[in-house]
């Protein structure tokens, strides 16, 4: 049971862990802080947290864990903010989508607390942002990536393991390298490609009438297209080596079909196709071996 929660970042995700913690039994109370005032005014009325904080160290002071649901761009200045409130045995996470740039940041910022810090990704999110869309069941039966570092306090990394265990979440581990190879491949590469496909489409004269025809399956594949854009843009730039090298593999997979095509080979189309149809089916969310989904993570 923790005394005190500070969110700072009373957003989608800061605020479903607020409400899950809660709904766990695992905190007494919860301190807030958002930029904007009236984010945490709402936060206060939903009952997502109890307190509002005036400043981020003010969320800080006196909690036993802390979250940072802020997006990546604004990870070092949030923790120049609140390093001199982080003491000892302080639980101090935070919810990125790419872990090399956060890691790197908290090593100049946090200084001697360093030894506190467990970061980690969530994946979990929706298109749909704001505390007025948190949810208590938001990280139930969903994966969350721990990327200690080594001078990371080890009861801490296991207090962060059954923090999120509580809520319902499936823990895993990793390096924060291979977390930002992993993610580029299956969530920040297919949110790019999304993004490019609904703008090629939309952007033609006749894109309107197209899309009016567009059925489910297109939906369904346009869906992340809607994410928020500021928290992409921080994201794609922030992994923007390992999402570029993802990249290149896309347009040689995309090249292979478009050559098949060309030269009107029907036979070398269709075992690239097979040879896809059969490793999407033998394909399992989350299962051994896999990368897991791509869903949003983000404040």
């Amino acid at each position: 049971m923790f005394n005190q929660l500070g969110v700072i970042g009373c957003g989608l995700m800061g605020g479903s862990f607020a409400l899950a913690l809660k709904r766990a039994g695992r905190v007494k109370r919860v301190v807030g802080y958002s930029k904007s005032p009236s984010t945490t005014d709402l936060a206060r009325r939903m009952g997502v947290i109890d307190v509002e904080a005036e400043s981020a160290l003010q969320a800080v002071s006196g909690s036993d864990i802390v979250l940072l649901a802020v997006p990546v761009s604004a990870t070092e200045a949030t923790f120049n903010a609140i390093r001199h409130g982080v003491k000892p045995g302080m639980l101090l996470m935070d919810v990125g989508s790419t872990k090399r740039d956060v890691v790197d940041t908290a090593r100049r910022t946090l200084r001697e607390h360093i030894g506190n810090f467990v970061p980690a990704h969530p994946i979990a999110g929706s298109e749909q942002a704001g505390v007025a869309h948190a949810d208590a069941a938001l990280y139930n039966n969903r994966q969350v990536v721990l990327t200690p570092l080594p001078q990371t306090q080890p009861e801490l990394v296991q207090q962060a393991t059954d923090v999120w265990t509580a809520i319902g979440a499936q823990v895993l581990r990793m390096t924060p390298e291979n977390h930002d190879a992993a993610f580029a491949a299956v969530s920040h590469l297919p949110h790019l490609l999304a993004f490019a496909c609904f703008s090629a489409i939309a952007n033609q004269p006749a894109g309107r009438d197209y899309l009016s025809l567009a059925g489910p399956g297109f939906r369904d594949f346009t869906r992340i297209a809607a994410s928020d854009p500021a928290v992409w843009r921080d994201i794609l730039l922030a992994n923007r080596e390992e999402v570029l090298k993802q990249s290149q593999r896309f347009r040689f997979a995309l090249d292979a079909l478009e050559h098949a095509m060309t030269a009107g080979n029907g036979q070398a189309l269709e075992d690239l196709i097979r040879n896809a149809a059969a490793a999407r089916s033998a394909w399992q969310i989350g299962g051994p071996g896999r990368g897991g989904g791509s869903g949003q993570s983000g404040p």
